[in-house]
């Protein structure tokens, strides 16, 4: 673990000197789209007056400069699979971003969804013996904390304290400068595959820029769908891509639960190809324009012009109805609310003092889910969109850029995470050694 928080560190710290030279892309890569958004960071004085309070309280420390999205390549299940064509796009999207903002970025902050995360509670606690609870002591109860044998071939991308405790008064969220005698602190661990950060790293370095931050798509999708209430009281964020499907779940303003469907918005095209035997390209345009999930006696009587270019005429003149058209796409997304269910089923979600659900991503797009979504999940749904920021163009304020808007929010301000602590240099692995050399020095 001590490479780990060291890494984590220098990547903060890149993040930091970043912001301070004023200019910070962020980077979405995503199953269908790849999309950049470059921030600059004026410092909150100039924007004052529109500034938010609580969560969201210094969202306005920053505005985009410039914005721009590409179709994503080489990308499946939201990891990378050809690694030449995403570096192209990645390439594609950051240059135009750079063109619009008229500035050159070195360093980028980036969001990725799938690489199967898991998610686990740990738990922590020291003695401070009446002492007031200095940063120090935070630092200490976080190297408390036992992490779990999580495999081979895992990474940590989040670790953030979700709750401390002191003595008898638990729901913390700061207890800096309060005086007790025990600290116990409940953290909360995502792991993601190892070989997916690495590709995204690799693929980053590739276009000649620096990662300065790693975030799982479910969770900045959450930190800008959510309302301050929902984070407060407990929700669950459902991001529907392109390859993949991110859950997330909040509670007391703190992520405690994230993971991922390998089903999205991709396979219901993929149906409608088969289905009607068209393109893909074609097969997108025919979801996005008349697609559904709740047919009614009129959708018999609507054709759709399939249209084609395969030379036959009688193919390439074919119509089908609507109706004919949602008994494709209802069955593929049932399939991904169940299995969504079925995950925030097995996350305990029902003992959540709130239950709403809020439905983002380009995925969520289609008319009639959030019907379907409240019969099938079982409770309150609305669909999310992400929050306004300073300067973002009117093309990325749909659910599509939910990913993308989140991560511009966690790049002003992170959540305080494991690594921006002081960790205790006995609480690393090398501990037996330094424990000899003390021995030694204290005994010759």
């Amino acid at each position: 673990m001590k490479e780990l928080y060291e890494t984590q560190r220098a990547m903060r710290n890149m993040r930091r000197a970043a912001m301070q030279r004023g200019v910070i892309a962020v980077l979405d890569v995503g199953t269908s789209k790849i999309a950049c958004l470059i921030l600059r960071f004026d410092g909150p004085e100039r924007f004052r007056e529109s500034d938010g309070v609580g969560s969201m309280a210094g969202q306005s420390a920053f505005r985009v400069i410039g914005a721009a999205t590409t179709r994503s390549r080489g990308v499946k299940f939201g990891e990378i699979d050809a690694m030449a064509e995403t570096e192209r796009a990645v390439r594609t999207a950051v240059q135009a971003a750079q063109k619009m903002a008229q500035v050159r970025v070195d360093h980028v902050i980036a969001c990725f969804s799938g690489a199967r995360p898991r998610s686990y509670g740990l738990d922590g606690a020291i003695d401070i013996a009446g002492a007031q609870v200095e940063e120090a002591d935070i630092g200490r109860v976080l190297a408390a904390c036992d992490v779990p044998d999580y495999g081979d071939g895992r990474h940590v991308l989040h670790a953030q304290p979700v709750n401390f405790a002191l003595d008898h008064r638990s729901g913390l969220a700061d207890p800096r400068g309060q005086i007790g005698n025990r600290l116990t602190c409940d953290m909360h661990l995502l792991t993601v595959e190892d070989l997916t950060v690495q590709n995204l790293v690799h693929a980053v370095g590739r276009c000649d820029l620096d990662i300065a931050g790693l975030a799982s798509s479910a969770y900045v999708s959450g930190v800008s769908s959510l309302v301050e209430d929902e984070q407060e009281l407990g929700a669950a964020c459902i991001d529907m891509g392109g390859g993949s499907t991110g859950i997330s779940i909040f509670m007391k303003k703190h992520m405690i639960y994230a993971d991922s469907v390998r089903l999205g918005g991709d396979h219901v095209t993929s149906d409608i190809s088969m289905g009607l035997q068209v393109s893909m390209s074609q097969a997108e345009r025919i979801k996005t324009f008349y697609g559904g999930l709740v047919a009614t006696g009129m959708d018999d009587r609507e054709q759709i012009e399939i249209g084609g270019d395969t030379g036959d005429w009688e193919h390439d003149r074919r119509k089908v109805s609507r109706a004919e058209l949602i008994g494709i796409m209802r069955p593929r997304v049932e399939e991904i609310l169940e299995e969504v269910r079925a995950r925030l089923d097995a996350a305990g979600f029902e003992h959540l003092p709130s239950q709403q659900i809020v439905l983002t991503g380009g995925g969520s797009q289609i008319p009639g889910l959030d019907g379907l979504a409240s019969r099938i999940l079982g409770q309150q749904v609305r669909l999310g969109r992400p929050l306004r920021v300073q300067g973002l163009p009117q093309a990325a304020t749909g659910s599509a850029f939910a990913s993308a808007v989140g991560l511009a929010l966690f790049a002003a301000h992170p959540q305080d995470e494991w690594w921006d602590f002081e960790i205790p240099a006995e609480r690393y692995p090398a501990r037996s050694f330094k424990r000899a050399v003390k021995w030694f020095k204290e005994n010759w």
